[in-house]
C-alpha cells in the first residue's frame, strides 16, 4: 500500500512501523518538552510501544529544571490564577457545587438510613405495587439528572464566558512570552 507522500508502507501492524513513523516525522512526540504547567505529561503516550516492542517509559522532566521561556510561561499562570477574574469563576463556581453536593448527599444518605432504619415506612405502598421506597429511589435518579441539568445551565451563564475570555487571555499571555511562537 502507499501513503500519501508517495512511500510504500507495511501493513502497520508492526513495532517497526511506528518507529518507521516516528522517524518520518521527527522527534517523538515524547520527547517534546510542553511549557504549559497544566499539560499532564503521565497521560500522555501512557501504554505505548517503543520501537522494540517494549513498553516506552515515561518519565516526566521535573518542572524545577526548566528555564527560560518555561519559567515565564508558568509565571503567566500563577498570574492568571491570582488575578480576580480568575477568583470570581472559581467563586461562581463552588458558591453553586458546594450547597449542591450538600444537598445530594444529605438526600442520598437519608434515603439509605431510611431504608435502613424504616424498613416499614419505605415499604408502605403508594399506588398498587409502587411504594415509597421505590419512588424514593426514582427520586434519586431525578435528583441526579435535574442537578447535572442545573449545573450545565449555571455554567453556561454564570462562568463559561468568563473561562472562555481568561483561557484566551492566558493563550495571548503565553504566546506573547513565548516571543509569537505557538
Amino acid at each position: 500500500m502507499q501513503s500519501s507522500n508517495g512511500r510504500c508502507r507495511g501493513a502497520g501492524d508492526g513495532a517497526e512501523s511506528s518507529a518507521e513513523n516516528r522517524e518520518d516525522h521527527g522527534t517523538s512526540s515524547r520527547d517534546t518538552a510542553y511549557e504549559d504547567p497544566w499539560y499532564d505529561a503521565l497521560a500522555f503516550g501512557w501504554g505505548e510501544l517503543d520501537g522494540a516492542g517494549m513498553p516506552a517509559p515515561v518519565v516526566p522532566s521535573p518542572r524545577d529544571d526548566r528555564s527560560g521561556p518555561g519559567v515565564r510561561a508558568r509565571d503567566v499562570y500563577v498570574e492568571v490564577q491570582r488575578s480576580a477574574a480568575f477568583q470570581e469563576v472559581r467563586s461562581r463556581y463552588r458558591r453553586f457545587v458546594v450547597p449542591g453536593v450538600v444537598v445530594f448527599l444529605v438526600w442520598y444518605i437519608g434515603y439509605v438510613v431510611a431504608a435502613t432504619a424504616a424498613p416499614e415506612l419505605m415499604a408502605r405502598p403508594v399506588a398498587g405495587a409502587l411504594n415509597v421506597g421505590m419512588l424514593a429511589g426514582l427520586g434519586q435518579f431525578l435528583t441526579t439528572f435535574l442537578l447535572t441539568w442545573a449545573y450545565a445551565r449555571h455554567a453556561r451563564l454564570r462562568r463559561d464566558r468568563a473561562a472562555l475570555e481568561l483561557r484566551w487571555d492566558t493563550q495571548e499571555l503565553t504566546r506573547e512570552v513565548r516571543g509569537g511562537a505557538s
